[in-house]
Parts: C-alpha cells; structure tokens; sequence
C-alpha cells in the first residue's frame, strides 16, 4: 500500500474526509457517548476521552495512513471543518476493504453519511482498490438505509459475526463495487 496523506483530504458538496486530528478529540470523545454510536458503532474501545482521541491521531491514526493499512478519518463540514462524525476503511487488502461510520447526533437525518460513503468510494478507488465492504447489525435499519443509498448492495444472509468491540452479533454484510482508480 501507499501512505494515503497524499491522497487526503477528499471533498464533495458539503463534506470532507480528513485525518482524525487533535483538534477533533474532544468532539470525537462527545460523540462515543451518544446512544446510538455505543449501540451500533462496536468500536475497538469502551470509552473514548479527549486525551485518548489525542493519542490515537498522534500515533495509530498517522501510523495507519502512512502504511495504507487503516484510514481514521474525521467527515467534517466543508465550509467550516467542523467535526459531524467518523469514517474508518480498516482490513485493507490488495483489492478491497471494510468501511465503517458514525454522525454525531446533530449532524444526522441530512444525507451526510450518504454523502461521506460517496467520498470513501472515491478515496478507495484512488488507492486502487475494486470495492468497499461493510457490515450492519440486522436492527439497524437506518445504516442498512444508508448503506444501500449510497450504492453498496446485501451480500448473502444475515449471519453471527464479531465486532471490533469483540460483541457477537447478527449483522448483514454489503459492497459497493468501485469504478477504475482516477483523479
């Protein structure tokens, strides 16, 4: 893989993907605590704080670009840079990988995460990979909606996985298959 700095930020109408940085820690920590992420979003930790959020961007998120093993990135507002939530592209392979996202409470019910799928497709055929994979849990139904908005389409039948918080769960599988790599 290649170091993805290069290739970032990516930008649409309303929204840009960027690194995870210090400045979003706080912002970050908020919004692991709303019911809905700890719910659905399984992420590796229980608790994120500020300063745990500082570290990660210090160290795993900036190691993670440099390689092209992981990419935690922040969806921010285009006009102000303002943190609305996450995305992860994370078990990068040669040809494909899984994608994973959050909003902040406030920034949900607009298409935003629509539109940052959109923006993540775009990075992944830049790193000339051929398709974006992501998993639901079965209940919930509004990631299952957006991942099917923004083009990624069921994959088998729902079945028992883990998570990366290590919970077993029923979830449903997806991919989007990606246009050749370009601009």
């Amino acid at each position: 893989m290649r170091d993805l700095h290069s290739l970032l930020p990516v930008e649409g109408g309303r929204l840009r993907l960027r690194a995870l940085a210090e400045r979003d820690a706080d912002a970050y920590a908020t919004g692991t605590k709303d019911p809905a992420v700890q719910e659905f979003a399984h992420l590796p930790k229980p608790d994120y704080t500020p300063q745990i959020v500082r570290d990660l961007a210090a160290t795993v998120v900036a190691d993670g670009l440099r390689t092209g093993e992981l990419a935690v990135l922040t969806i921010a507002d285009l006009a102000t840079d303002a943190f609305r939530g996450s995305l992860v592209l994370f078990d990068v392979g040669e040809h494909d990988a899984e994608v994973g996202f959050w909003l902040a409470p406030e920034a949900r019910g607009r298409g935003l995460a629509r539109e940052a799928l959109g923006l993540a497709a775009r990075l992944a055929s830049r790193m000339g990979l051929r398709a974006l994979r992501a998993v639901t849990a079965q209940e919930n139904t509004a990631s299952a909606r957006t991942l099917t908005g923004a083009g990624f389409t069921p994959v088998g039948e729902p079945g028992r996985m883990r998570a990366p918080s290590g919970a077993e769960l029923t979830a449903q599988r997806y991919e989007l298959r990606l246009a050749a790599a370009g601009g």
